[in-house]
């Protein structure tokens, strides 16, 4: 049985890594990984297995539509432009004010979306601009963007990595909220002021040349309302969860969404916006149904299950003190599907141990993004370089992400150490 399964897994290891060669793309690759896996396990073509797989994610894929159809909407009024503007005409003169602000601003759109391509496509190119400005020059500028957008990817209250691994162990996203928080906001102040603390001050007049200009009757009250209608459901639901009925994030953003363009100073197309939204997550939708026809695939096999067991058999410090190198590489060869092949493993080793299961997959949340930026997929690092305006320097931007990532690195594997002393973060 062992054999047969680790067969199957070379199969699909070795058409995946056929696919990547011939320049298909990383979904398609693990597509035809997933149909040979099946073909020579005897199964021919399992349809209703392929079907089922396709919407394992559909639930996530939903969060991440209408938390972009959100954020989306926010630019289209000129909400983040009038944020970005109103926080530098204030703090110019602060340094530390205007880092902190920077960095939170980073870390929204992705802890709303589950996206960093969504920070990168959002924030990107206003946050360059100020950095820019700032005397931070555009290689570390690229790096604190990228790392942010990962970190804010990974932080609440939407963590692909975290809900993709919790539905594979059948866990609640329960009690994920600060175990996540906490690493995210200290690894991003930790990135921004190491690579954007030198420079100067910034020159306003410059700067604000560049901004795109929000409308005249944009203000601070349209821009808080859609974030608190949407926090509203969250505390309800918290609040009183037995006398609150379930409405899920897709409609809590939806709702959102709404207010937000009902409060909109000008005219938005609300079509053009969501097909546009629609566009820019296609490749992440298309990763994530191909990531579930994947898993499928590999239960139906037997191969998730020789994982599982290798993974479970092995030793526990191997496992631990290998995190930091291993979980990177497999984002960047599967993206998120890296958390549903080998987080599922990896969370029941540390949950039989006897290991805070939630913590420890918050830690692991943190470092999975930085393999974003590593080959073959690299498809956010080198999305933040187009957007920061360095292009012809990637390697220089890999090693300027070294020190914060290691910064990273530390903090989420501590955080697998210690996630059992950790356990009170998860009822706060």
């Amino acid at each position: 049985m062992y054999t047969s399964a680790a067969i199957i897994l070379g199969v699909m290891v070795v058409v995946y890594i056929a696919a990547l060669r011939f320049k298909l793309s990383t979904e398609l690759a693990m597509l035809l990984a997933a149909v040979a896996g099946a073909l020579s396990a005897g199964h021919w073509f399992p349809a209703r297995q392929v079907a089922e797989g396709s919407i394992t994610y559909l639930d996530i894929n939903l969060i991440f539509i209408c938390a972009t159809l959100f954020m989306n909407i926010l630019k289209e009024s000129g909400g983040v432009a009038f944020a970005v503007r109103s926080i530098i005409k204030t703090f110019y003169k602060s340094r530390v004010i205007l880092l902190i602000l920077i960095a939170f601003l980073l870390l929204i759109p992705g802890a709303l979306t589950g996206a960093g391509s969504v920070t990168v496509l959002i924030m990107g190119g206003m946050v360059s601009v100020v950095l820019t400005y700032m005397g931070v020059t555009k290689i570390r500028t690229a790096a604190i963007i990228f790392l942010i957008a990962g970190l804010s990817a990974a932080a609440p209250p939407v963590s692909l990595w975290a809900m993709m691994t919790a539905a594979g162990v059948n866990m609640p996203y329960v009690g994920f909220f600060m175990p996540l928080l906490i690493p995210c906001v200290l690894g991003a102040l930790f990135t921004i002021f190491y690579l954007g603390w030198k420079g100067n001050r910034i020159d306003v007049e410059k700067a604000f040349a560049e901004l795109p200009e929000p409308p005249k009757k944009m203000n601070w009250v349209r821009i808080i309302i859609p974030f608190l209608v949407f926090f509203g459901f969250i505390f309800l639901g918290r609040k009183w969860p037995h006398d609150t009925p379930v409405v899920g994030m897709p409609l809590m953003f939806l709702v959102a969404a709404l207010a937000a363009w009902l409060l909109s100073p000008v005219k938005l197309n609300l079509f053009k916006i969501s097909a546009e939204t629609i566009k820019q997550l296609l490749p992440l939708i298309g990763t994530l149904t191909c990531a579930g026809i994947l898993v499928q695939i590999m239960t139906l096999t037997g191969v998730r299950g020789l994982l599982a067991i290798t993974f479970i058999t092995l030793p526990v410090f191997l496992v631990i003190g290998s995190l930091f190198f291993f979980l990177p590489i497999t984002e960047s060869v599967l993206m998120y599907g890296a958390a549903a092949v080998f987080g599922v493993p990896l969370i029941l080793l540390f949950n039989s141990i006897g290991m805070n299961p939630i913590v420890a997959l918050a830690g692991m949340s943190v470092i999975w993004p930085l393999g974003d930026a590593l080959p073959p997929t690299a498809i956010i690092g080198r999305l933040t370089v187009d957007v920061a305006g360095a292009q012809d320097s990637y390697g220089k931007f890999l090693k300027m992400c070294i020190v914060p990532a290691i910064f990273i690195c530390i903090i989420g594997t501590l955080m697998v150490i210690y996630s059992k002393d950790l356990g009170f973060l998860t009822g706060l």
